[in-house]
């Protein structure tokens, strides 16, 4: 069978953002083109994330999954394809670590006994209400914030690869960091008080 032609040249020579183009016109020529070049650097990312492999290849399906079914939310001013696509993957995998997070923290509330505060086992609630409000905090940083932090704790790269990732110098995600992080430590810090307050009500 003969390769498909755009514009006078094979699917497989074109650049990634003309494969998206084609991606739109819903062509599954072109989205498994990007698979073979990309799949591998999804899941890697996927895998450091999640350090699991069945939840790792969910994200790497669901990334292209995404790209199949909403191939304009990519902007190729904004950056590289690889680039979009291993953003996509951390968030993905990160939102996979929150839903079992937050699955097993119901499943411990669900199952636990009533307790006294001298239970030991407060201590562990406690962790997991924090994980919540941690949760919530990271979730209303801005964008440039959040995403930083992410890629650095969450996905384990270093400050150069997330400044690659990011498409921004590495000192302005350094910058960024030390702001999330101050505000996300002011926002801890009025939750545990709030706690506190409440308890001595």
């Amino acid at each position: 069978m003969a390769p498909e032609v755009v514009g006078g040249r094979r699917l497989d020579e074109l650049d990634d953002a003309a494969l998206v183009v084609e991606v739109q016109r819903r062509r599954p020529e072109a989205i498994e083109i990007l698979w073979q070049r990309h799949s591998s650097a999804v899941l890697g990312v996927a895998r450091r994330v999640t350090n699991a492999g069945p939840t790792s290849e969910e994200v790497l399906q669901e990334v292209f999954l995404r790209l199949w079914h909403a191939p304009e939310r990519f902007n190729p001013e904004r950056g590289a394809l690889r680039s979009f696509l291993l953003m996509e993957a951390n968030g993905r995998a990160i939102d996979a670590i929150r839903r079992d997070t937050s699955r097993r923290g119901v499943e411990t509330r669900t199952a636990a006994p009533d307790r006294t505060d001298d239970d030991p086992v407060a201590a562990e609630v406690w962790d997991i209400a924090m994980a919540d409000h941690l949760r919530d905090a990271l979730d209303g940083l801005p964008d440039g914030e959040r995403e930083a932090i992410e890629l650095a704790y969450y996905g384990h790269h270093p400050y150069k690869v997330v400044a690659t990732i990011l498409g921004v110098p590495e000192g302005t995600v350094k910058s960024r960091i030390r702001a999330g992080l101050a505000r996300l430590r002011d926002r801890l810090v009025a939750v545990d008080l709030g706690e506190q307050q409440w308890t001595n009500d």
